[in-house]
């Protein structure tokens, strides 16, 4: 067996932060092994590829990227442009993976069952960080193991979203009523919009997610009558923090969103329900029966189709042998968890962090993306771009420089869509705004939302810069994730 420090570096997922890790990785001239579960780069962004992002080219586009890519005779997109998700693939993601050496390093079609210490399970400490890390994956080849000296895990959250059910839990029938439910970020307008013209549809969720959907429905209704679309928040509290900053926000597109959405419901195309807690789920194989618990009792509404906009949370199945230590809330990097908690913070508040609030016990192994932002819904591509340098930087041992935080940006942030989650950045610093007020771009650093979340920075009119709808099944890209 080799020395484990001349093994290559596994990175799990080929969305925007996974070929970030593995251009980085090149950068140090170490070797990347990029195992997607997909059958092309982006995976998941190309799901919700007809979404337009609220993060301009300029913060979408790894620095070392761009280094990579420039001698190669690539067309940077305009800086202050807004791709779509399918731009996002085609002008960047695509052309990245082309480059010979991020080429030679991809496995398509290839999902990481498993990953642990080369014969040694959790319970074994001796030597453990001595021993290269083994993969188990399944692709075109069938079942292999490979031997690793680190882990990269940039595999997203976009494959795991959460149930519609109350505390966390599917909703009674929810299973039983998948047939009438969507994936989270359906294209109304567009090869799907049969499937809802002049049909009852109910939309659930208070982030961006959920507003582009509404909106998009809200041509569809004006343009098909008997077009009914109901609006499910689940949060207690006012409606009117869920349309943000408006003309006060420092992102003319996402507040421009929140306006939109507020017409819609003050004209009476969008019927919003809030505190909207649903406990059943009922069909007849025709209509779709939802069930909400309230104080005064349980009613139920009647709709053809359903929406899921509740955000994603990650999926841990596979690192059940490492030893992980995350924050028992959000499930981050235990050290990342505070930083980020929805509950007490905002995309203007949290910081710029790398490889030192990214570690685990498991040394050299890291979550990285939407997936190391667990349960909260304010990451950043950004973000996740400079988590990558840091981390790639602490596994060639070059600890000065992973401790070194580079992260910038601009006094109003740069928040994308919202596709599983993702705030590009600290927002203005006016009330109901997605910042707090009195934060800037020096004491927040970047984050990205959860697609749909119902708490944090952009939430609530919140998600994967793409940042996307990452990043984002293991393996997978794109959860704004990315």
């Amino acid at each position: 067996m080799p020395e484990r420090t001349a093994l290559p570096v596994a990175v799990i997922g080929a969305g925007p932060i996974g070929l970030s890790a593995a251009v980085h990785l090149l950068d140090r001239g170490l070797t990347p092994l990029i195992f997607e579960q997909g059958a092309l780069v982006g995976a998941a962004i190309r799901q919700w590829e007809h979404i337009r992002l609220f993060s301009p080219w300029r913060y979408n586009v790894d620095p070392a990227a761009r280094r990579l890519l420039e001698p190669t005779g690539w067309s940077e997109p305009r800086p202050t442009a807004l791709p779509y998700g399918r731009e996002l693939v085609e002008d960047y993601l695509e052309p990245l993976a082309a480059v010979p050496a991020i080429a030679d390093a991809l496995h398509f079609n290839t999902r990481v069952l498993a990953v642990t210490r080369l014969g040694m399970d959790k319970t074994r400490t001796k030597d453990r960080d001595e021993q290269p890390f083994l993969v188990r994956v399944e692709g075109p080849d069938g079942v292999q193991d490979h031997l690793v000296q680190a882990i990269i895990d940039a595999s997203g959250t976009w494959s795991q979203p959460n149930p519609l059910g109350q505390a966390g839990l599917p909703a009674l029938g929810e299973d039983s009523a998948a047939g009438f439910i969507t994936e989270p970020l359906p294209d109304v307008t567009g090869e799907q919009r049969a499937r809802f013209a002049g049909n009852r549809v109910l939309v659930v969720g208070a982030g961006h997610s959920a507003a582009n959907t509404l909106i998009n429905l809200g041509q569809v209704a004006k343009a098909t009558p008997g077009t009914k679309i109901l609006w499910a928040v689940r949060g207690t509290g006012s409606a009117d923090r869920l349309y943000g900053g408006g003309d006060l926000d420092g992102l003319p597109a996402r507040g421009a969103l929140g306006s939109r959405l507020r017409s819609l419901v003050d004209d009476g195309v969008v019927e919003l329900m809030t505190s909207f807690t649903i406990s059943a789920l009922e069909t007849d194989g025709k209509t779709l029966a939802v069930t909400e618990s309230t104080a005064a009792g349980q009613r139920t509404v009647e709709v053809d189709i359903l929406v899921p906009a509740t955000g994603f949370r990650p999926d841990l199945g596979i690192l059940r042998e490492l030893r992980l230590e995350l924050d028992p809330a959000v499930e981050a990097p235990r050290a990342l968890g505070p930083l980020i908690d929805p509950e007490f913070h905002s995309c203007g508040t949290v910081p710029a962090h790398g490889a030192d609030a990214l570690a685990h016990p498991e040394k050299d192994f890291y979550l990285v993306g939407m997936k190391s932002y667990g349960r909260a819904p304010t990451f950043l591509l950004a973000t996740g771009y400079e988590q990558v340098r840091s981390v790639v930087a602490s596994i060639a041992g070059d600890h000065a420089a992973a401790s070194r935080l580079q992260l910038e940006l601009p006094e109003t942030g740069v928040c994308s869509t919202d596709l599983g989650g993702s705030c590009d950045a600290p927002a203005p610093v006016a009330a109901n705004s997605c910042g707090a007020a009195g934060h800037t771009a020096g004491d927040t650093a970047g984050q990205i939302p959860n697609e749909g979340s119902e708490t944090g920075c952009c939430a609530e009119l919140q998600l994967i810069s793409i940042g996307f709808p990452t990043g984002t099944a293991q393996g997978r890209s794109g959860d704004p994730d990315y």
